[in-house]
């Protein structure tokens, strides 16, 4: 069956492209791809772009491209999408030399949250360098990194039918946890190819349709080193270091310039899809992972 193979790049719609260059350059470490008056393209990779800012008021995602191995599974997805009614169209020439693929394919899940289904993003012309980083990000087969969107109004079913059943997605684990009282945090994880997981829902209050994109470093010590730069710059965090469970990631989340998170880690599972097994947890996080208010609050106390 035909299946999305990774997460290729997101699209968020973003108010102030200087300030976003900034965050994602000199605190990230990604590359400048290119930068016209209303759009930046940034680069974690030998790829053209990973993430894409086009000029906007919404601070929010805007849209998720995910790759497919080739035409002939771009073409049995779409009519996939169509049997099962939803509706698909065809992206034009000037969308596919914007996202530099050879071919794209728009549609939207149950939230509306757009998807482009793609072929052949495109390599850069130079090599990948960071002036911030010691090593790299981690991307390859296991695509860009993961996104973790809030489910809203919709019922999780329709959500996960639509992403597995569709898509070709397939669930990794569940996650629950009572983060304050009477406020019950459930986070569905899914996965398309090694990386635990490259797309998630979250049952949580959240002002945006999405809660974080997470970066993984192929050097532990880029995770320390972006935090130091992230908290030297005043950059507000959304919560400091620590460890998930699940996908078992050594990470911090810091504040876009847009008011939802990127998550900075290191050392994420590789799972073999063929023994794997669906797990519940009832912890987001084995350690750490505070916000910060409460780790001012313990500091200022000791």
């Amino acid at each position: 069956m035909a299946r999305v193979k990774e997460l290729a790049y997101t699209v968020y719609e973003v108010s102030d492209l200087a300030d976003w260059e900034r965050f994602a350059v000199e605190l990230l470490g990604m590359q400048t791809g290119e930068r016209t008056a209303d759009t930046l393209t940034l680069r974690m990779d030998h790829k053209a772009h990973r993430w894409i800012c086009e000029r906007g008021p919404a601070n929010d995602l805007a849209a998720t491209g995910y790759a497919v191995a080739d035409e002939a599974d771009l073409a049995e997805l779409v009519s996939r999408l169509r049997n099962a009614g939803v509706q698909v169209a065809e992206g034009d020439a000037a969308l596919a030399a914007a996202r530099k693929v050879e071919r794209i394919a728009v549609t939207a899940d149950p939230l509306g949250n757009r998807i482009e289904l793609v072929v052949g993003l495109a390599d850069a012309a130079t090599p990948f360098a960071s002036e911030r980083l010691l090593g790299g990000f981690v991307t390859g087969k296991g695509g860009a990194g993961h996104s973790v969107l809030t489910e809203q109004e919709a019922e999780r079913a329709t959500l996960l039918a639509f992403y597995t059943d569709l898509l070709g997605f397939r669930v990794s684990d569940f996650i629950e946890e009572e983060v304050a009282p009477g406020i019950v945090a459930s986070v569905v994880f899914l996965h398309c190819n090694e990386r635990h997981h490259s797309l998630a829902f979250a049952g949580m209050p959240f002002p945006k349709r999405i809660h974080h994109f997470m970066v993984e470093a192929d050097n532990m010590l880029d995770v320390g080193r972006a935090y130091d730069r992230c908290m030297d710059a005043g950059q507000q965090f959304e919560m400091t270091l620590g460890m998930h469970p699940n996908d078992r990631m050594f990470s911090f989340y810091v504040r876009t310039p847009s008011g939802f998170n990127v998550e900075f880690g290191w050392g994420g599972l590789v799972i073999d899809e063929s023994t794997w097994e669906v797990e519940h947890f009832d912890r987001l996080s084995s350690w750490g992972h505070r916000p910060p208010e409460v780790v001012s609050e313990l500091l200022r106390q000791a």
